[in-house]
């Protein structure tokens, strides 16, 4: 092929990139750069045993550290919300870390997000329940599908009463929402409809990063 011709290909390859990342549906939730779209629940002040200053954007990442707090994906408007959607997202955690990706829930001011279901994020913290289950609905027990100190890709659906849970392909939990559900004693918003997400910070001794967070509404 001639170079002028490779060109050509080049050019038209690149101007066809944005459509397609349009059509497929897929939104990144996380610039890479800053918080922007996202609201910690101890931003600006300490509540409770909540700590301030625990979600900060470090070489492309959110590094989660120093206590426990909850980091709300709000989106451009302030008002995010999802009902059906897959959710993708990189993460790593650090030996002893434990954390979580909620869906389904809502901003509040302080205290564990009492609404919707956390994913969640532990490889080696003493909690038995690891990366992969749906917490306290749809346990993984003991030996966690992820390793410390290595990103692993996360991937959560929820299609009306169906959640499926992936970690690097492969389905740790799924689960569909009975018509009598009861949900656990104490949690009694975990309970599917719609909603946000949230990143947790557990607590002081757990660091965990994310990157490559992104979000795709389903009919």
């Amino acid at each position: 092929m001639r170079p002028s011709t490779i060109f050509l290909a080049a050019l038209l390859t690149l101007s066809l990139t944005p459509a397609l990342r349009a059509e497929d549906g897929w939104v990144s939730m996380f610039n890479g750069k800053d918080l922007s779209g996202w609201k910690s629940n101890a931003a600006t002040e300490e509540q409770a045993d909540q700590k301030k200053d625990v979600f900060t954007v470090e070489d492309g990442k959110i590094k989660i550290t120093g206590g426990r707090a909850h980091l709300f994906y709000v989106g451009p408007d302030g008002n995010a919300k999802f009902k059906n959607f897959e959710l993708k997202a990189k993460v790593m955690t650090t030996p002893g870390a434990n954390s979580g990706i909620y869906f389904h829930t809502a901003f509040q001011e302080s205290g564990w997000p009492s609404k919707g279901f956390e994913c969640q994020v532990n490889t080696t913290h003493t909690d038995p329940k690891k990366t992969g289950g749906l917490y306290a609905v749809v346990d993984v027990m003991n030996d966690a599908p992820s390793r410390d100190n290595v990103w692993f890709d996360y991937d959560i659906k929820v299609e009306g009463k169906h959640v499926v849970l992936s970690v690097d392909g492969k389905v740790t939990a799924e689960w569909t929402q009975p018509e009598n559900w009861q949900p656990p004693k104490s949690m009694a918003g975990r309970i599917l409809g719609e909603g946000t997400f949230a990143l947790q910070g557990h607590d002081p001794k757990s660091t965990t990063y994310y990157k490559d967070i992104s979000v795709k509404v389903l009919p």
